[in-house]
């Protein structure tokens, strides 16, 4: 089912694996929902004293879901663009940066992260399940789950939209969950 704002509602009676998905998709859909429709000159706009855009989250979550699904899961060189960033000289790169770009490009980079992530995600996990361990390693040594990265994206994304909330009833009004 789609809710009246375009979000597919997460399965109540389902298994593991499509109640995490689903609801991941869901708070990926509210993150899509905040910023739709949203200008360019909009998606810079911050509310004082927070630097934080509209812009800046979709750039900031198409980083994660790289970082996350792709660098982290998959133990793969991070993808372009942020194989090139010198992050030692900009920690917030992928939020100072997305000042500068078009909602356009902003939303087609995080919609590409997405859809990226999900491939990867689903190969990963067809066999083994969630229990499977990612690849790439902390360095303590220890590995999480495929299930403690899709939980730790649920609450990157829960987070996030609560600031798109704020930050797109501050561009034009419009509020909802």
């Amino acid at each position: 089912m789609i809710d009246d704002v375009g979000r597919p509602e997460p399965p109540v009676a389902a298994g593991e694996v499509e109640t995490l998905l689903g609801v991941l998709d869901y708070q990926r859909a509210t993150l899509e929902w905040k910023t739709r429709g949203v200008s360019d000159a909009d998606l810079s706009k911050s509310i004082h004293p927070t630097t934080m855009t509209l812009g800046g989250l979709l750039k900031h979550l198409a980083w994660v879901e790289d970082h996350w699904f792709s660098y982290f899961l998959l133990n793969v060189d991070r993808a372009e663009p942020w194989r090139s960033v010198d992050w030692s000289a900009d920690q917030n790169w992928e939020w100072n940066s997305s000042r500068s770009e078009s909602a356009d490009h902003l939303r087609g980079l995080w919609a590409a992260s997405v859809e990226s992530s999900r491939t990867k995600l689903g190969e990963f996990i067809a066999s083994d399940g969630l229990d499977r361990l990612a690849l790439r390693t902390w360095p303590n040594g220890e590995s999480p789950s495929a299930r403690w990265i899709v939980v730790h994206m649920i609450e990157e994304y829960a987070r996030h939209n609560g600031h798109a909330d704020l930050l797109r009833e501050s561009v034009d009004g419009e509020t909802g969950e």
